[in-house]
């Protein structure tokens, strides 16, 4: 009744920035394994429940630094590599009973024709014949190329996916005589071009590019808005503390397609390019049933993020269907209708008209520029009609966790956006009371990266629009004299842009010194000196922010003030670690 989506594709955490922050690995180090990390589990039962025929993608965006021996590369030991990726499908079936259907190689990067042999090699031989492999998720070349002249790969690859393809595909592509994806598209701002974005490639990726899936990056926006691609997702759900959410005008635009076709379905092959501009697709089950989705988007209105769009018209008309061979028995179609609105403000979305009659085959229809329709055999469509949402509210302007959860229900605590390094829950089991329950950062070595992390590890949280704050926190730090930790206030950036992180960063080291930065590389200095701080032994640090001044207290005691800070003028909270190291975090507050 709302999105009905036919897959899902997850993120193999790798310990790593993936855009929006890091996603916790199954295998953080060599003997480690746990498959309850991270939310993607939870995620795909939920999507198994609602839709149990749902497919499964799993692909890795990067991997931990042990996968590399040192070396910022997955393929220079591929058994190793494949024995990593195949141990999360294990997992999944194991843990979860979630049968993974397709994987991938390496997110955005480049691919070893060897690994993705061995890769097949491996799957086979743990029994997982029915698990596809999707290559190379970046752009059509030089993988259809590779596949053309390489007979053993073209045996182990069954899809191409490419990136933002821009609705076009290649020859060699073509010539692979594979299915072709756009295993990644949209990324775009969920207003209503955002839904013209996707009404026009859901259906031209296959008009003009023979693709036959188009994957959403993503699904819902549930990361701090101010992060990169903020709300690119197909709907809005930023604020767990108050429970609210949006359904934006894609998720209607998605049930267009998804609702009336499934996996197995099979496209027509129709010129689908329509006189007046816009598009349409035909589907059938092959048991009679008949789906045609129609868009008319304009240019303006169905812009993407990327690529650049050429310019192009479309103007009212009226479009004339004949229906030929089984399809001529054809009476009636449910008639689905979206009308995006811009300029009036007031979109229509989803909404079900009166059934077309069809007279001995044909059927004309009167076609506005920015509308979808979809005429279907099927009687299944419905709109949800749910109960409104909480109301949306700030972050709490007074919040603390001091992480004293036996069973926690996730490996991470809410509302922490870790976006260097991994923070999880842990159990101190020597320490005498005080401090069992902490938040630990676990990732002790570089991963093998998908952009540039951070050399900092850190975890933000709050709301960026903050000014005057006081954070608090008992810190751990484990790594003994060139360890450190620091807490933070008005943080400005984290995501793929987290090495250039700004704020007030207020560090202590192992060795006894503390600092003062501006940044957190720690390159601009505003103060340091002697702290008496010491590893192995809890630590209380407090930072006040008012105005244009910052002061930070040690155990409760003034240790540095009146230290002038100017730039960032406002951010999140944050916490973190002074390299890949281990180190506790407790009872953090801020106010």
């Amino acid at each position: 009744f709302g999105a009905s989506l036919h897959m899902l594709k997850v993120e193999i955490g790798g310990d790593a920035q993936s855009t929006d922050g890091t996603e916790p690995s199954h295998m953080h180090y060599e003997n480690d394994e746990n498959y309850f990390r991270g939310y993607e589990w939870w995620l795909m039962k939920e999507a198994k429940k609602r839709n149990p025929k749902i497919k499964l993608i799993g692909l890795p965006w990067a991997f931990p630094g042990w996968i590399g021996k040192g070396e910022n590369w997955p393929y220079d030991y591929p058994d190793v590599t494949a024995y990593y990726i195949v141990s999360w499908i294990l997992g999944a079936k194991q843990y979860h009973d979630l049968d993974i259907d397709y994987i991938g190689i390496w997110n955005e990067r480049a691919f070893s024709s060897k690994y993705i042999k061995l890769l097949r090699y491996t799957l086979d031989k743990r029994g997982l014949e029915q698990v596809r492999i999707i290559a190379s998720d970046r752009l059509w070349e030089p993988i259809s190329f590779v596949l053309l002249i390489d007979s053993e790969l073209h045996g182990v690859v069954d899809v191409i996916g490419a990136h933002y393809p821009g609705t076009k595909t290649v020859q060699n592509a073509l010539l692979t005589g594979k299915k072709l994806w756009s295993s990644e598209d949209y990324s775009t701002f969920n207003d209503e071009v955002g839904a013209g974005c996707w009404a026009r490639i859901l259906n031209q990726n296959y008009v003009n590019g023979n693709m036959t899936s188009t994957i959403a990056w993503n699904l819902v926006s549930s990361y701090y808005e101010e992060l990169p691609f903020g709300r690119c997702g197909l709907m809005t759900a930023q604020e767990p503390w108050s429970g609210h959410y949006k359904v934006e005008a894609p998720i209607w635009i998605t049930a267009h397609t998804t609702q009336f076709t499934q996996p197995g379905w099979s496209y027509l092959q129709v010129d689908g390019h329509l006189e007046g501009g816009g598009s349409f697709v035909a589907l059938t089950d092959g048991l009679g049933n008949l789906t045609i989705i129609i868009e008319t988007m304009t240019h303006n209105h169905s812009q993407c993020i990327r690529p650049r769009l050429p310019n192009f018209s479309v103007t009212p008309q009226r479009a004339t269907f004949y229906l030929k061979g089984s399809f001529y028995m054809v009476e009636t179609l449910q008639v689905w209708h979206s009308r995006l609105g811009f300029e009036s403000g007031n979109s229509s979305l989803f909404q079900r008209l009166h059934p077309l009659k069809v007279w001995r085959g044909r059927f004309s229809l009167d076609l506005d520029v920015d509308e979808v329709y979809t005429l279907t055999t099927l009687k299944t469509g419905q709109k949800c009609v749910c109960q409104e949402p909480p109301p949306p509210q700030p972050f709490p302007s007074n919040y603390k966790d001091d992480f004293n959860i036996r069973n926690p229900p996730f490996s991470e605590a809410p509302n922490f956006a870790d976006q260097t390094g991994v923070f999880e829950y842990f159990v101190n089991a020597s320490d005498p009371g005080d401090h069992v329950f902490t938040l630990r950062q676990v990732v002790v070595q570089r991963p093998i990266t998908w952009v540039s992390d951070a050399d900092q590890t850190i975890s933000i949280i709050g709301n960026f629009q903050w000014v005057n704050m006081t954070v608090t926190c008992d810190i751990y730090i484990e790594k003994q004299r060139d360890g450190g930790v620091f807490i933070a206030g008005r943080v400005d950036n984290g995501g793929i842009y987290v090495r250039r992180t700004k704020g007030v960063f207020f560090w202590v080291f192992a060795d006894g010194t503390y600092r003062v930065t501006r940044d957190l590389a720690g390159k601009e200095i505003l103060m340091k000196g002697l702290s008496g701080v010491r590893d192995n032994a809890w630590h209380t640090l407090t930072l006040n922010i008012q105005g244009n001044s910052a002061s930070g207290l040690l155990n409760g005691y003034p240790l540095w003030e009146n230290v002038t800070v100017s730039k960032p003028s406002n951010g999140w909270a944050a916490l973190g670690t002074r390299s890949f190291e281990f180190a506790q975090f407790d009872n953090f507050h801020i106010e």
